[in-house]
């Protein structure tokens, strides 16, 4: 190659580069006006206003402050009974004879017996006189509780009372001086906030891990399996939580109680990403009522909605029927009004809308159910619907569940007989030559599981007086004026009825 070609290269390259560098500079200025002239997007004005984090997060004034406070909770569940699971059982003919099933349970379906079971989960004091709130979950059924501070000191632990529906409950120890955490609002949550979650997962000890707030107003039908009026607005969480962290804390920086930890979804059992907490505004209204009345004083407004999450035919559908338009999002579709509830008596009607209750707005059942159920019977809350496209504003006054806005009375009774019951349902009762009943569906640890009783029985009658349902059945109980009672009733599809005396006192 001689020395003109290698000038003519150099000069070539030498153009190429000057004119890509031109283009360049030209395409940059092109796409930079694309982005509204440099200014950024309404959304960042948070960066602008003071609101901008400045500093990196430091986590351990929260973690020091709110640890003390959460406890290991250890529960033993003594060895019982148990229905075999593959086969209804039988009558056993010789069990009032002998006095004794176990010597011929075998031979006729009866009772296995289920070994001790031990396990264990979290809590949070709430009061420095040993209040503790946790979940359900970790003490239902349990014969033992134990509680251990993180200064590994041991209490006895009694239960004060529980609520299925919410996955809470409250249990005492006897101490004083204890360390406890203060009541944080979870209304104020915004996505993205940075929280702990503080337990004993795994049966490790006080475990601190950190995340960000994901979601709100979730609901994962997780509580359906411990009560058949669930209710979830749950906190969503990328904080690590496992097993034995049910029941513990969830802190938001400052080291408020924002929410009890209940959940995980995961398809291992462990923690997979996601974790729900019962938001603490539905815990401090449970917790109140449990203390103060002895069970939940829990609201009805007394109307029908479609789940969420309808398909676009099955909205479709309903719409028709109703005769009515409404968009996905709006509110809540009002399907039916309860007779006899409190929202007929305000005036709401089927195919209204439901938009806000005391200006906080709804949008989705589980945002609906979180609101409820902060209030109780008697208790007044302003709803606006949108009925026909015109926004109207109602007073409604809440009932309890019988259509009354009579509080509900604890029935110490009822804690002591324990037991899933469950009002008979129509074609069982037909089939049986019923009126109604109550349906004994698990038998619990309580009175009614020591007794002969066999799950799958039908209460009829308690001393003598009908029921008809779970509500008149725990009517009855309150009238008790002794220390026994007499629950007559029926097994279905089998001859006779059957008596038993239950002694209160045991």
């Amino acid at each position: 190659m001689n020395l003109k070609n290698v000038a003519a290269i150099i000069g070539i390259s030498a153009m190429t580069t000057i004119t890509s560098m031109w283009a360049y500079g030209k395409i940059s200025k092109s796409n930079s006006s694309f982005e509204t002239d440099g200014k950024l997007p309404a959304n960042y004005a948070s960066f602008f206003n003071g609101s901008a984090p400045g500093t990196t997060v430091d986590f351990t004034p929260a973690a020091n402050a709110a640890s003390p406070a959460v406890v290991h909770i250890k529960t033993k569940t003594n060895a019982k009974k148990v229905e075999s699971s593959n086969q209804k059982r039988q009558r056993n003919p010789f069990g009032d004879l002998f006095g004794d099933d176990d010597m011929f349970g075998d031979f006729f379906g009866g009772p296995r017996m289920q070994p001790e079971q031990r396990a264990s989960g979290s809590g949070v004091l709430i009061t420095a006189d040993g209040y503790i709130v946790t979940n359900n979950h970790v003490v239902n059924g349990a014969d033992e509780i134990n509680v251990t501070l993180t200064n590994k000191k041991t209490y006895k632990a009694k239960v004060i009372g529980v609520d299925a529906s919410s996955d809470i409950a409250v249990i005492k120890i006897e101490a004083s001086g204890l360390p406890y955490l203060v009541y944080g609002n979870s209304d104020e949550i915004k996505l993205g906030q940075w929280v702990l979650a503080i337990g004993y997962p795994l049966n490790l000890d006080v475990t601190i891990t950190a995340g960000i707030i994901s979601a709100k107003n979730r609901s994962i039908d997780i509580n359906s399996r411990q009560s058949d009026k669930p209710i979830e607005s749950f906190l969503q969480t990328d904080a690590a939580v496992n097993q034995g962290n049910s029941g513990g804390a969830l802190v938001n920086t400052s080291g408020e109680l924002v929410g009890i930890n209940s959940a995980i979804a995961s398809p291992t059992g462990s923690y997979a990403g996601y974790a729900y907490a019962i938001p603490v505004n539905i815990v401090k209204k449970v917790v109140t009522d449990i203390v103060k009345y002895g069970t939940v004083q829990r609201a009805y407004l007394g109307i029908s909605y479609p789940k969420d999450g309808l398909s676009e035919e099955e909205l479709k559908k309903v719409l028709e029927d109703l005769n009515t338009k409404y968009k996905e999002g709006e509110g809540i579709l009002i399907t039916d009004v309860l007779d006899g509830g409190a929202a007929k008596a305000a005036g709401i009607k089927k195919g209204d809308v439901l938009i806000k209750i005391n200006g906080v707005a709804i949008k989705t059942s589980p945002e609906l159910q979180e609101q409820v159920s902060r209030y109780k019977p008697g208790d007044k809350m302003n709803l606006i619907v949108k009925r026909e496209g015109k926004e109207m504003t109602m007073e409604v006054t809440l009932k309890a569940k019988l259509g009354t806005t009579d509080l509900v009375k604890s029935s110490k009774a009822a804690e002591k007989l324990g037991g899933k019951l469950e009002t008979l349902d129509k074609a069982t009762a037909e089939k049986n030559d019923l009126e109604g009943g109550v349906l004994i569906k698990e038998l619990g640890t309580g009175i009614i599981g020591k007794s002969r009783i066999e799950k799958g029985f039908v209460i009829t009658h308690v001393n003598e007086e009908p029921v008809k349902t779970v509500e008149e059945f725990y009517e009855a109980l309150k009238k008790a004026t002794s220390s026994s009672i007499k629950i007559s009733g029926v097994y279905p599809g089998y001859f006779g009825n059957y008596a038993f005396i239950l002694n209160l006192n045991e």
